[in-house]
């Protein structure tokens, strides 16, 4: 399905080279100041250009087609389209007879008996993760300002330093993945329930909807396996639920616990990779050498910090509007 959430519901729609992407988002609070310059910060840090990021270049305006009146928010679900002008659909055509490795290529086609757009990999491109950073704006402004969200790039192809991993990556003539880190402050005790509705099953639900993130860890994550009980557990030190340390990061039990919200996410190397490969050429039946042209991101954690910003905020605008701690309205 292309939705999610209970209450701050959101839905996305759209292909890469489609005349447009969007999405469209339920459950909104009535009353919150909102334009489009509000989304331009965060749009901004997703857009391509850097180094290591992919040379097509689209303008990422939001046009906000409902929901909102008089630069707030109506109470009624608010839809956004970003238009697609930048587009060569013809790189892809070359490409229909050799499905990519580690892209959706092949496993659409099946699923979708040849009808799928795959111009720019359709449906399943990274160009939707536009609509999620816009949900994002909107969760950010529902969590107010005594919650923070903040993602940072921790590691690119092994290395520390980015500069360093891109210029790895550039000198093997190849793509790398990552590692990306998200903290939230401000989150009060007691948000999500035990088991499939836990705080840490909502966002790795939420995080796997961006398109290369292949694992996902909570505070200590894998390390917690070589630890020992007394290593592990976190003190509490006073009755706020402050701990000492921070192992469990932020979660027991499937629920907030005060304390920082800490998890990462692994990010793979992008599979349109200009080095030449080995696949399947569905017309000839035979496994052949080809290589993908086009543009595409050396390196797609790059721009993963804002999109995984913007899913966590979605998560957590919906537990707290399911806590009742916000309004459905505002008055």
């Amino acid at each position: 399905m292309n939705s999610f959430g209970r209450i701050f519901r959101v839905n996305v729609f759209g292909e890469s080279h489609g005349e447009s992407v969007g999405v469209n988002i339920d459950g909104i609070p009535a009353g919150i100041p909102l334009k489009q310059e509000d989304f331009l910060y965060d749009l901004g840090r997703r857009k391509a250009g850097a180094k290591g990021t992919t040379p097509r270049k689209e303008d990422d305006l939001p046009f906000l087609k409902s929901g909102v009146f008089n630069d707030h928010t109506t109470g009624a679900p608010i839809t956004i389209l970003f238009e697609n002008n930048n587009t060569r659909s013809a790189d892809y055509a070359k490409l229909r007879e050799f499905p990519r490795p580690g892209h959706a290529d092949f496993v659409a086609t099946q699923k979708f008996g040849g009808f799928e757009d795959y111009r720019g990999g359709g449906h399943f491109s990274g160009r939707l993760t536009l609509n999620l950073v816009a949900a994002g704006v909107i969760a950010k402004k529902i969590l107010g300002d005594k919650i923070q969200v903040n993602a940072t790039l921790k590691e690119v192809g092994g290395f520390a330093d980015a500069e360093e991993g891109l210029a790895a990556a550039i000198a093997a003539k190849d793509s790398v993945g990552g590692i990306v880190e998200c903290t939230v402050d401000g989150l009060p005790i007691g948000l999500g329930e035990p088991f499939f509705d836990s705080v840490e099953s909502n966002i790795a639900h939420a995080a796997f909807a961006i398109p290369a993130i292949k694992g996902i860890e909570f505070g200590a994550g894998f390390a917690a396996a070589k630890m020992k009980g007394l290593e592990h557990n976190d003190p509490i030190i006073d009755a706020s639920g402050k701990t000492a340390t921070n192992h469990a990061g932020g979660v027991v039990g499937g629920i907030t616990n005060g304390n920082q919200l800490v998890f990462r996410v692994a990010v793979k190397p992008t599979s349109s990779t200009p080095k030449d490969q080995q696949t399947l050429n569905i017309a000839s039946g035979e496994v052949e050498t080809f290589s993908v042209k086009g543009r595409h991101d050396l390196c797609i954690a790059l721009r993963v910090p804002v999109v995984l910003e913007a899913i966590t905020a979605m998560v957590l605008a919906d537990f707290m509007m399911l806590e009742a701690r916000i309004p459905r309205v505002n008055k």
